[in-house]
């Protein structure tokens, strides 16, 4: 009771001083250390300073002994503004491939698609990307890219009278008109006609012949309710309704007139040129967005050149499509045609209409039926947040003629040409072997740092087999002590880290999937395996191992066995990220036979490495705006 009374005492002195004294301010929070950093400032250095590439001396990074006080290196030049250049990144017909026929914005065949343009050289100091490489992936870093050459094509600069944005008619404009003045230039595209799902539907049949026959897609059995699985329909002669979630740029249907294989071939010289030349993957690009989506003019001139730049120009290798999210679980889309029609309608602006496929959580919740609900941090199983890809692996289930599946998200923006970045990722990607892959996977590549490619490739050896505890070690804080040392140590060197050789999978994992096993032993492997293999999986941020670590969804974990211990897991921070239909379906098939599902930013990469799948970080140039130090970049990332 007496220490109590002095609780109690001490308790009402207090608060009578801060009555008093009035209400005590707290200092503010410290600013995170890099905030102290200064802004880098070359990179809008106009085009007026561009130089030769290998002439620059970039701002950063930099040598911290030598910082960058010299004056005169961000001295401007008055030069006069050159002539920009058409970008063409599409490889030239090579003998045994078959023959790319070109594809135009109108079905006379009449107009051509403008092409971006670009400047040679390089903003005098421009920063370096300190993160990824350029010339690692084999991007062109030696040429500029501005508004008018990048976006002019697609509507930018003129207006919308003329079939433009109405957006850049105002200030400088110098440059502008190079798009549409010249030798093999363009006219202005009046946009406010085009039905993109008719062009890029078009240009599809066209060029068939490139492409191996689509496989029959799968069936909505739910939905047709036919007896006998359809048999019976078919053998009637009966025709079964298509499924709401077939698009008829997809597969080719269509109220416009079939065209021709090309001006010079039937359908029939085609079907037999197939047998004499090598056919080439295609991929759809699914673009996820949402049915009350606001789409701005940015919007509408960066979707026109995906389009543009993946679709028509690559002779149909890319074909894109709207994943609409229906957000409301009320509204019965996989029920009624007349509603789906409807949402769809009005789900996309009037150009993109027939590019869309809807799907809602409910609807995945019919598909994926029997999956344990847990409501992990409060949130469905089903929900888009934690099941992203349940749409992408149905859609891919559907649709078999796709080999690769982008998810892709509407934030995403790249300054360069579409087509160059996705071809050399895919390149370089399908160039890597998988000795030591999933190792190298988990780590940011800084040039600065870490030197070559090769050397990087070595200093991750290197810490897999020696388990370096280093900064830049980013697995050394996870691994236990050795048995040898004293507890409570903090010097103890970590015990190496296993290297992932073949499929790792969980004691449940889903069975004779013919999943790929490795033609040796790790150490015979002379970085041969994998190589020529394209990727299951391409992710623009690395895979680590989310074990261990304070990452939130870490055990999101649905359908596994856990009783003992959680399965061996990846993750790759976005869901941007390229997925093959091996994968997909692999995917579709734990996820319903085995109830198996994780969180999505986990679950791609958990699958390929149960099921030893080729799955590859693509480290592409990432730039920052203040002047870390590089070790000290270094340390905070792969730390």
């Amino acid at each position: 009771m007496v220490i109590i009374a002095i609780c109690l005492i001490r308790a009402s002195y207090t608060s009578s001083r801060q009555v008093e004294m009035g209400t005590v301010e707290k200092s503010a929070p410290k600013p995170p250390p890099w905030e102290a950093f200064p802004f880098l400032k070359r990179y809008h250095g106009g085009i007026r300073t561009l130089i030769p590439k290998k002439e620059n001396t970039p701002e950063y990074p930099h040598d911290q002994q030598q910082a960058l006080t010299n004056t005169t290196l961000f001295k401007l030049e008055t030069k006069p503004l050159p002539k920009s250049i058409a970008f063409d990144p599409y490889p030239e017909a090579e003998q045994g491939l078959p023959e790319k026929h070109e594809c135009f914005l109108d079905a006379e065949n009449t107009v051509k698609i403008p092409r971006v343009h670009y400047y040679p050289g390089v903003v005098k100091s421009f920063p370096e990307a300190v993160m990824g490489s350029s010339d690692v992936l084999g991007l062109r870093d030696d040429i500029c890219f501005e508004r008018f050459g990048r976006l002019g094509p697609y509507g930018y600069g003129y207006s919308v009278k003329r079939g433009g944005t109405g957006a850049g008619l105002h200030g400088d404009r110098e440059g502008a008109e190079d798009l549409w003045t010249g030798p093999g230039s363009s006219i202005e595209i009046d946009y406010s006609s085009i039905e993109w799902v008719k062009v890029q539907s078009a240009c599809a049949r066209k060029n068939a012949g490139r492409f191996a026959p689509a496989e029959k897609a799968g069936e909505d059995l739910f939905l047709h309710l036919h007896p006998n699985g359809g048999q019976a329909a078919e053998d009637n002669g009966a025709k079964s309704e298509p499924s709401p979630m077939e698009d008829d740029s997809i597969i080719g249907k269509g109220d416009e007139p079939e065209v021709p294989v090309s001006a010079n071939e039937t359908g029939a010289q085609a079907e037999k040129a197939r047998g004499n030349v090598a056919l080439l993957p295609r991929t759809a690009i699914l673009i996820r967005t949402w049915w009350d989506f606001h789409y701005t003019v940015e919007d509408i001139v960066y979707l026109r050149s995906l389009i543009a730049e993946l679709s028509l120009l690559s002779g149909g290798e890319f074909a894109v499509h709207f994943l609409v999210h229906v957000r409301d679980d009320n509204v019965p889309i996989w029920a009624d045609k007349k509603i789906y029609d409807r949402i769809l309608e009005n789900a996309l602006p009037p150009e993109f209409r027939g590019m869309g496929i809807l799907w809602s959580e409910r609807q995945m919740g019919l598909i994926y039926g029997g999956i344990q609900e847990s409501f992990f941090r409060d949130l469905p199983v089903h929900g888009v947040y934690r099941s992203t890809f349940m749409p992408v692996q149905y859609f891919s289930h559907q649709h078999p003629e796709y080999d690769f599946v982008w998810n892709w998200e509407m934030d995403v923006r790249y300054t360069g040409h579409w087509y160059h970045f996705f071809d050399q990722v895919r390149k370089w990607t399908k160039a890597q072997p998988r000795k030591g892959l999933w190792e190298r996977n988990g780590r940011f590549y800084i040039p600065s740092v870490h030197g070559s490619w090769e050397d990087f490739k070595q200093m991750v050896r290197v810490q897999t087999e020696m388990g370096t505890n280093s900064p830049n070690n980013i697995w050394s804080g996870l691994k236990p002590p050795s048995g040898n040392s004293i507890p409570g140590s903090r010097t103890v060197q970590a015990k190496s880290d296993k290297s992932i050789w073949g499929p790792e999978p969980p004691p449940d994992v889903l069975t004779n999937q013919n999943d790929p096993e490795p033609p040796t032993t790790y150490e015979k492997d002379k970085y041969e395996w994998g190589v020529g293999e394209e990727a299951d999986l391409i992710t623009f941020n690395p895979l680590f191992d989310p074990d261990g670590t304070t990452w939130f969804f870490t055990e999101d974990i649905t359908g596994y066995n856990t009783t003992s211990s959680l399965p061996p897991r990846r993750a790759a921070i976005t869901t941007t990220s390229r997925l093959s239909k091996r994968l997909l379906t692999l995917m579709h098939r734990e996820t319903v036979l085995k109830r198996h599902t994780m969180f999505s930013e986990m679950w791609p990469a958990s699958v390929s490495l149960h099921h030893g799948l080729k799955a590859v970080y693509a480290p592409h140039p990432m730039y920052i705006d203040r002047d870390w130090p590089p070790s000290y970049l270094a340390a905070v990332m792969n730390g």
